[in-house]
């Protein structure tokens, strides 16, 4: 699935099932995220907190892109 495809993904009606080829793009996506947050010290309990809070995952994943410069 392309970046676009996930892109519609996140927009669609949120009673509208995802197929499994979005199920598959989502997980990728969560690992990769989970794993550039353990690489700057930032756990995924912690990150859900964040978001939790109110951060959007743009803003999540911009923070943590931050960090990459700071751990570099």
């Amino acid at each position: 699935m392309t970046e676009p495809d996930l892109r519609a993904a996140s927009s669609r009606d949120e009673a509208e099932p995802l197929t499994a080829a979005q199920k598959e793009a989502l997980q990728r996506a969560v690992v990769k995220v989970v794993a550039l947050g353990a690489q700057v010290g930032v756990s995924a309990e912690q990150m859900i907190d964040l978001l939790k809070s109110g951060l959007t995952v743009r803003e999540l994943l911009e923070y943590l892109a931050a960090r990459t410069g700071e751990v570099a």
